[in-house]
Protein backbone atom coordinates (compact mmCIF):
# COMPACT_ATOMS: atom_id res chain seq x y z
CA UNK A 1 0.00 0.00 0.00
CA UNK A 2 2.27 2.51 1.17
CA UNK A 3 5.27 3.27 3.39
CA UNK A 4 3.76 5.58 6.80
CA UNK A 5 6.13 7.91 7.68
CA UNK A 6 5.97 7.29 12.00
CA UNK A 7 7.26 10.21 14.19
CA UNK A 8 10.59 8.83 14.30
CA UNK A 9 10.78 8.19 10.70
CA UNK A 10 9.92 11.81 10.25
CA UNK A 11 12.49 13.22 12.38
CA UNK A 12 15.55 10.94 10.73
CA UNK A 13 18.10 13.19 9.04
CA UNK A 14 18.63 12.27 5.12
CA UNK A 15 21.50 11.90 4.14
CA UNK A 16 22.78 13.69 1.13
CA UNK A 17 25.72 12.57 0.44
CA UNK A 18 23.86 9.44 -2.23
CA UNK A 19 23.39 12.09 -4.23
CA UNK A 20 26.81 13.83 -4.58
CA UNK A 21 26.95 14.34 -8.17
CA UNK A 22 23.87 12.64 -9.59
CA UNK A 23 22.11 13.91 -12.48
CA UNK A 24 18.45 14.63 -10.81
CA UNK A 25 15.70 16.06 -13.09
CA UNK A 26 12.25 17.75 -11.72
CA UNK A 27 9.81 18.49 -13.72
CA UNK A 28 7.74 21.76 -12.35
CA UNK A 29 10.90 22.96 -10.02
CA UNK A 30 9.71 26.79 -10.11
CA UNK A 31 7.66 26.52 -6.87
CA UNK A 32 6.23 24.69 -4.27
CA UNK A 33 7.19 21.04 -3.55
CA UNK A 34 9.55 20.94 -7.05
CA UNK A 35 11.03 23.95 -6.00
CA UNK A 36 11.82 22.52 -2.53
CA UNK A 37 13.44 19.75 -3.96
CA UNK A 38 15.61 21.45 -6.37
CA UNK A 39 17.32 22.96 -3.71
CA UNK A 40 17.25 20.10 -1.75
CA UNK A 41 18.98 18.08 -4.74
CA UNK A 42 21.68 20.81 -4.91
CA UNK A 43 22.47 21.29 -1.50
CA UNK A 44 23.22 17.75 -1.44
CA UNK A 45 25.65 18.16 -4.85
CA UNK A 46 23.46 17.04 -6.99
CA UNK A 47 23.58 18.46 -10.68
CA UNK A 48 19.40 19.10 -11.21
CA UNK A 49 18.07 19.99 -13.88
CA UNK A 50 14.32 21.29 -13.80
CA UNK A 51 10.83 22.79 -16.67
CA UNK A 52 8.42 24.78 -15.73
CA UNK A 53 6.38 27.61 -17.99
CA UNK A 54 6.84 30.10 -16.18
CA UNK A 55 9.80 31.63 -17.20
CA UNK A 56 10.19 34.96 -14.90
CA UNK A 57 10.19 32.20 -12.06
CA UNK A 58 13.07 29.79 -13.40
CA UNK A 59 14.84 32.37 -13.79
CA UNK A 60 14.56 33.76 -10.51
CA UNK A 61 15.45 30.44 -9.02
CA UNK A 62 18.79 30.00 -11.59
CA UNK A 63 19.34 33.77 -10.09
CA UNK A 64 18.91 32.19 -6.57
CA UNK A 65 21.25 29.44 -7.36
CA UNK A 66 23.94 30.90 -9.28
CA UNK A 67 27.36 29.11 -9.82
CA UNK A 68 25.21 25.69 -9.03
CA UNK A 69 25.03 23.38 -11.51
CA UNK A 70 21.33 23.92 -12.17
CA UNK A 71 20.09 23.56 -15.45
CA UNK A 72 16.76 25.35 -16.29
CA UNK A 73 14.09 25.18 -19.83
CA UNK A 74 10.73 26.74 -20.51
CA UNK A 75 8.67 23.85 -21.26
CA UNK A 76 5.01 22.51 -21.25
CA UNK A 77 4.78 19.48 -20.20
CA UNK A 78 1.54 18.78 -21.75
CA UNK A 79 3.34 19.25 -24.95
CA UNK A 80 5.43 16.07 -26.28
CA UNK A 81 8.08 17.85 -28.57
CA UNK A 82 8.21 20.03 -25.62
CA UNK A 83 9.58 17.41 -22.93
CA UNK A 84 11.64 15.59 -25.83
CA UNK A 85 13.44 18.87 -25.96
CA UNK A 86 13.80 18.86 -22.49
CA UNK A 87 15.63 15.60 -21.60
CA UNK A 88 17.78 16.04 -24.57
CA UNK A 89 19.15 19.74 -22.96
CA UNK A 90 19.51 17.82 -19.86
CA UNK A 91 21.64 14.94 -21.26
CA UNK A 92 23.87 17.29 -23.67
CA UNK A 93 24.42 19.12 -20.60
CA UNK A 94 25.31 16.78 -17.87
CA UNK A 95 26.19 13.43 -19.73
CA UNK A 96 23.03 11.31 -18.32
CA UNK A 97 20.49 11.11 -16.04
CA UNK A 98 19.88 9.14 -12.61
CA UNK A 99 16.76 10.35 -11.25
CA UNK A 100 13.35 11.30 -12.99
CA UNK A 101 11.10 12.96 -10.71
CA UNK A 102 7.49 13.40 -12.04
CA UNK A 103 6.42 16.92 -10.30
CA UNK A 104 4.60 18.84 -12.84
CA UNK A 105 0.56 19.29 -12.05
CA UNK A 106 -2.45 20.96 -11.81
CA UNK A 107 -5.61 20.33 -9.64
CA UNK A 108 -8.94 21.70 -10.33
CA UNK A 109 -12.62 22.37 -8.21
CA UNK A 110 -15.36 22.11 -9.76
CA UNK A 111 -18.59 19.55 -9.45
CA UNK A 112 -18.30 17.59 -12.60
CA UNK A 113 -22.14 18.48 -13.48
CA UNK A 114 -20.96 21.92 -14.06
CA UNK A 115 -17.77 21.52 -15.68
CA UNK A 116 -16.41 22.39 -19.45
CA UNK A 117 -14.56 18.94 -20.54
CA UNK A 118 -11.33 21.17 -21.27
CA UNK A 119 -11.04 20.97 -17.41
CA UNK A 120 -10.33 17.72 -17.47
CA UNK A 121 -8.54 17.37 -20.60
CA UNK A 122 -5.95 19.94 -19.43
CA UNK A 123 -5.38 18.29 -16.11
CA UNK A 124 -5.03 14.82 -17.79
CA UNK A 125 -2.82 16.36 -20.24
CA UNK A 126 -0.33 18.22 -18.03
CA UNK A 127 -0.38 15.37 -14.75
CA UNK A 128 -0.83 12.11 -17.14
CA UNK A 129 0.55 12.81 -20.37
CA UNK A 130 3.11 15.19 -19.08
CA UNK A 131 4.83 11.98 -17.31
CA UNK A 132 4.32 9.81 -19.83
CA UNK A 133 6.42 12.37 -22.09
CA UNK A 134 9.02 12.80 -19.94
CA UNK A 135 9.49 8.94 -18.62
CA UNK A 136 9.71 8.04 -22.30
CA UNK A 137 12.67 10.12 -23.19
CA UNK A 138 14.76 9.60 -20.24
CA UNK A 139 13.96 5.86 -19.74
CA UNK A 140 16.83 4.42 -22.33
CA UNK A 141 19.43 7.21 -19.66
CA UNK A 142 17.92 6.03 -16.37
CA UNK A 143 18.41 2.36 -18.06
CA UNK A 144 22.23 3.00 -18.41
CA UNK A 145 22.57 4.14 -14.95
CA UNK A 146 20.25 2.09 -13.25
CA UNK A 147 18.24 5.11 -11.66
CA UNK A 148 15.02 6.16 -10.34
CA UNK A 149 11.71 7.35 -12.15
CA UNK A 150 9.10 8.86 -9.61
CA UNK A 151 6.27 10.14 -9.43
CA UNK A 152 4.51 12.98 -7.75
CA UNK A 153 1.10 11.87 -7.76
CA UNK A 154 -1.59 12.11 -4.79
CA UNK A 155 -3.72 10.44 -2.15
CA UNK A 156 -6.51 11.12 -4.71
CA UNK A 157 -4.76 8.41 -6.46
CA UNK A 158 -5.94 5.99 -4.32
CA UNK A 159 -9.38 7.72 -3.52
CA UNK A 160 -11.20 10.00 -5.80
CA UNK A 161 -12.23 13.23 -4.04
CA UNK A 162 -15.37 14.71 -5.05
CA UNK A 163 -15.16 18.22 -6.71
CA UNK A 164 -11.41 16.35 -8.27
CA UNK A 165 -13.10 14.09 -10.60
CA UNK A 166 -10.11 14.93 -12.94
CA UNK A 167 -7.83 15.21 -10.66
CA UNK A 168 -8.18 12.26 -9.19
CA UNK A 169 -8.33 10.33 -12.60
CA UNK A 170 -5.27 11.53 -13.75
CA UNK A 171 -3.42 10.93 -10.39
CA UNK A 172 -5.44 7.39 -10.13
CA UNK A 173 -3.62 6.82 -14.15
CA UNK A 174 -0.41 7.94 -12.69
CA UNK A 175 -0.20 5.65 -9.89
CA UNK A 176 -1.16 2.48 -12.24
CA UNK A 177 1.36 3.81 -15.34
CA UNK A 178 3.72 3.91 -12.74
CA UNK A 179 2.73 -0.07 -10.99
CA UNK A 180 2.72 -1.25 -14.57
CA UNK A 181 5.82 0.23 -15.37
CA UNK A 182 7.65 -1.01 -12.29
CA UNK A 183 6.88 -4.08 -12.98
CA UNK A 184 8.11 -4.01 -16.47
CA UNK A 185 11.65 -2.82 -15.04
CA UNK A 186 11.71 -5.42 -11.95
CA UNK A 187 15.08 -7.19 -13.58
CA UNK A 188 16.95 -3.75 -15.26
CA UNK A 189 17.75 -2.25 -12.45
CA UNK A 190 15.65 1.06 -12.45
CA UNK A 191 13.57 1.47 -9.49
CA UNK A 192 10.04 3.12 -9.56
CA UNK A 193 8.47 5.03 -7.14
CA UNK A 194 5.25 7.09 -7.01
CA UNK A 195 4.76 9.21 -4.01
CA UNK A 196 1.34 10.56 -1.80
CA UNK A 197 2.02 13.73 -0.19
CA UNK A 198 -1.45 14.29 1.39
CA UNK A 199 -2.24 18.17 1.90
CA UNK A 200 0.87 19.71 1.51
CA UNK A 201 1.25 23.15 1.48
CA UNK A 202 1.95 24.86 -2.00
CA UNK A 203 0.42 26.93 -4.36
CA UNK A 204 -1.03 24.13 -6.17
CA UNK A 205 -4.61 24.96 -5.12
CA UNK A 206 -4.86 28.94 -5.64
CA UNK A 207 -3.96 27.72 -9.78
CA UNK A 208 -6.47 24.63 -9.53
CA UNK A 209 -8.37 24.98 -12.65
CA UNK A 210 -12.20 26.04 -12.26
CA UNK A 211 -15.25 24.80 -14.31
CA UNK A 212 -13.81 26.50 -16.92
CA UNK A 213 -10.37 25.73 -17.13
CA UNK A 214 -8.93 28.70 -15.82
CA UNK A 215 -6.91 29.68 -12.80
CA UNK A 216 -9.38 29.56 -9.14
CA UNK A 217 -6.70 32.38 -7.74
CA UNK A 218 -7.26 31.61 -4.65
CA UNK A 219 -6.96 28.17 -1.49
CA UNK A 220 -10.36 26.89 0.10
CA UNK A 221 -7.84 25.43 2.89
CA UNK A 222 -5.76 26.58 5.79
CA UNK A 223 -2.14 26.01 4.19
CA UNK A 224 -0.54 27.04 7.55
CA UNK A 225 -1.71 23.73 8.82
CA UNK A 226 -0.07 21.75 6.14
CA UNK A 227 3.22 19.50 5.84
CA UNK A 228 5.62 22.11 4.43
CA UNK A 229 6.76 21.57 1.04
CA UNK A 230 10.43 21.36 2.62
CA UNK A 231 9.92 18.31 4.72
CA UNK A 232 7.79 17.10 2.28
CA UNK A 233 11.16 17.35 -0.31
CA UNK A 234 12.90 15.45 2.30
CA UNK A 235 10.78 12.22 2.53
CA UNK A 236 10.55 11.81 -0.83
CA UNK A 237 14.63 12.13 -1.16
CA UNK A 238 14.81 9.96 1.60
CA UNK A 239 12.43 7.46 -0.54
CA UNK A 240 14.28 7.54 -3.92
CA UNK A 241 17.59 6.72 -2.13
CA UNK A 242 16.16 3.66 -0.20
CA UNK A 243 14.75 3.10 -3.96
CA UNK A 244 11.22 2.09 -2.40
CA UNK A 245 7.84 1.07 -3.86
CA UNK A 246 5.32 3.70 -2.76
CA UNK A 247 5.31 6.31 -0.15
CA UNK A 248 2.09 8.26 1.29
CA UNK A 249 2.46 10.87 4.00
CA UNK A 250 0.66 12.35 6.71
CA UNK A 251 -0.97 10.58 9.12
CA UNK A 252 -4.61 11.78 7.16
CA UNK A 253 -3.04 10.61 4.03
CA UNK A 254 -2.53 6.62 5.20
CA UNK A 255 -5.25 7.02 6.88
CA UNK A 256 -7.62 7.56 4.15
CA UNK A 257 -5.66 5.03 1.93
CA UNK A 258 -6.17 2.57 4.80
CA UNK A 259 -9.84 3.42 5.66
CA UNK A 260 -10.53 3.61 1.47
CA UNK A 261 -9.49 0.14 0.99
CA UNK A 262 -11.20 -1.84 4.04
CA UNK A 263 -14.64 0.21 4.76
CA UNK A 264 -15.35 1.79 1.42
CA UNK A 265 -18.37 2.95 2.07
CA UNK A 266 -18.18 4.71 5.00
CA UNK A 267 -15.32 6.69 3.79
CA UNK A 268 -17.87 7.47 1.28
CA UNK A 269 -19.59 9.36 3.81
CA UNK A 270 -16.15 10.59 5.41
CA UNK A 271 -14.95 11.89 2.47
CA UNK A 272 -18.04 13.19 1.43
CA UNK A 273 -18.64 15.44 4.49
CA UNK A 274 -15.51 16.74 4.65
CA UNK A 275 -15.44 18.51 1.38
CA UNK A 276 -19.20 19.41 1.54
CA UNK A 277 -20.67 21.87 3.84
CA UNK A 278 -24.42 22.70 3.65
CA UNK A 279 -25.05 20.34 0.52
CA UNK A 280 -22.31 22.44 -1.10
CA UNK A 281 -19.01 21.96 -2.44
CA UNK A 282 -16.73 24.16 0.39
CA UNK A 283 -13.13 22.41 -0.14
Amino acid sequence: MGLFISPATANEPVSQECFSGKVIVVTGGSEGIGKAMVEFFLTAGAKVATCGRNHDKLYALQAAHSGMPLVIHVADVSKEMECQLFIEKVVQQFGGIDVLINNAGISMRSLFQDLQLETLRKVMDINFWGMVYCSKFALPHLQKTSGSIVGVSSIAGYRGLPGRTGYSASKFAMNGFLEALRTELLDEGVNVLWVCPGFTASNIRQVALDQNAQPQGESPMDESSMMSAQLCAQHIARSIRKRQRTLVLTFNGHRTVWLNKWLPQLTDRLVRNFFFKNGRLAK
